[in-house]
């Protein structure tokens, strides 16, 4: 029978995990069978540098932490070896930078679900989001399209007056 103090250990990090989750903008749930040592300290550098966590994490430790959640829709997921990557600042950093991975292992890593903004996504929206570019990438084309959308309203506008001002005269 465990002891108390694995309880106690036990209670804290499924409590803690449940933290991150819930304060977290972003998570991808992964199956990771037979990542060498090299390949996962590359990946876990690439996300940190993204300002991602990732830990391996038992599926009985998640779903005791998703449990009462709006994330208990991932439990269905939680199968065989499993990582966890929270992000709290970009939401598609995580499931960028793990897709790309589990294309490049072949089959020794694959996206299982995720999340993002409190709504559990399947691999079909996972896959789709991973696919976008990273959050300056999406800032600077915001960006671009609200310039010129700008510009273009500009140009309108000054027609619309210079009509105005041919049909006043």
């Amino acid at each position: 029978m465990p002891s108390e103090k694995i309880l106690s250990e036990k209670q804290a990090f499924v409590t803690e995990l449940r933290e991150k989750l819930l304060s977290s903008i972003a998570g991808v749930v992964v199956d990771y069978k037979g990542i060498n040592v090299a390949d996962d300290t590359k990946l876990r550098k690439e996300l940190r540098e993204a300002g991602v966590e990732y830990a391996v994490v038992k599926n009985t430790m998640l779903r005791l932490a998703i449990k009462d959640t709006q994330y208990e829709g991932m439990m269905d997921s939680l199968k065989g070896s499993t990582a966890i990557a929270i992000s709290k600042e970009d939401p598609i950093a995580a499931a960028r930078i793990l897709n790309k991975f589990a294309e490049d292992s072949k089959g020794a890593f694959s996206l299982k679900t995720g999340y993002m903004d409190g709504a559990v996504m399947g691999l079909n929206e996972l896959t789709a989001i991973a696919k976008l570019p990273d959050y300056k990438g999406m800032l600077s084309m915001f960006a671009g399209a609200l310039k010129s959308t700008i510009g273009g309203l500009a140009v309108a506008m000054q027609a619309y007056v210079d009509k105005q001002e041919e049909t006043a005269a």
